[in-house]
């Protein structure tokens, strides 16, 4: 909820957390994340805290369409601010929280679900056992890119990218998934996210696309460096594999949220068609 002073000139949000949503989200790592970040002008600070909420700072702007996210002008805005927010130093932190998330959550997945039809769809498209073991696999070939451990905000979609028009300017919001992470899965996931919520992966950028913004981003956090073709390759390569990971990660989700979310959303669907997508590109 936005709530405006109009006599002061100032806007506030309130947002109630979602129910069960401690099971997936770290509250304490996202309270600490936005007062580090706010102290840094990256993002609007909280301004208070309630039982199963916050009162933070209004970004001002347009959240991104689908379509956005492919736009010329903008997805290099996008590519700058992510840098910026990669050189974010958090000294007492330095591992990657990605796998040790992943298999806190796979263990929260249900081996049957109460709703008949979400039960239903689980047993026919999920075999648990085949989820650890595609885990464990997934984790080993993906350590051994060593891809650089940054900060991450982690969920770039379009609704949590914010264009201010007059200023020309890029924001990020919503830092409920905001940890260290490998580089390469916050630049993969946003990729993965020019689908939409319909997994429309016909939208997923082409080669020549994902090269020049990862050129741009390149360029971006390390200025006046010379970026050479072998190095846009190499990340290319990088974050296509973590693309995998963003699936995985995006697909478990909804395996847990579809058996505690009161949300009107057909988790265990975007489950089955993140999943669906995975083994589509694995080799």
């Amino acid at each position: 909820v936005k709530c405006t002073n109009k006599r002061l000139q100032v806007s506030i949000l309130i947002r109630t957390y979602g129910k069960r949503t401690d099971v997936i989200i770290d509250r304490k790592r996202e309270i600490m994340t936005i007062r580090y970040l706010s102290k840094l002008g990256l993002v609007r600070p909280v301004y208070c805290r309630f039982n199963n909420g916050i009162v933070y700072g209004y970004t001002p702007g347009r959240a991104l369409s689908v379509p956005d996210m492919s736009n010329q002008r903008i997805c290099l805005l996008i590519a700058e601010h992510m840098a910026v927010w990669h050189k974010v130093n958090f000294s007492n932190e330095k591992e990657s929280t990605l796998f040790p998330v992943l298999w806190k959550w796979l263990r929260e997945v249900p081996k049957s679900y109460i709703d008949p039809k979400t039960d239903e769809k689980f047993q026919k498209n999920f075999k648990l056992e085949e989820l650890f073991n595609e885990l464990t696999g997934l984790e080993n070939e993906l350590v051994k890119i060593e891809s650089p451990i940054v900060f991450c905000h982690n969920d770039l979609l379009n609704g949590n990218i914010i264009y201010e028009e007059s200023r020309n300017k890029i924001s990020f919001i919503d830092l409920e998934y905001g940890s260290m992470n490998y580089r390469s899965f916050d630049i993969a996931n946003h990729f993965n996210d020019f689908a939409g919520f319909e997994c429309d992966y016909n939208l997923y950028p082409s080669n020549e696309f994902q090269k020049k913004w990862l050129r741009h981003y390149l360029c971006s956090y390390n200025p006046g460096a010379t970026i050479t073709e072998e190095e846009v390759n190499k990340l290319y390569q990088e974050v296509n594999k973590f693309a995998l990971a963003s699936h995985f990660f995006w697909g478990v989700w909804g395996l847990v949220r579809a058996q505690s979310s009161e949300i009107n959303f057909d988790y265990i669907e975007y489950a089955t068609l993140r999943f669906k997508e995975y083994y589509n590109k694995k080799e």
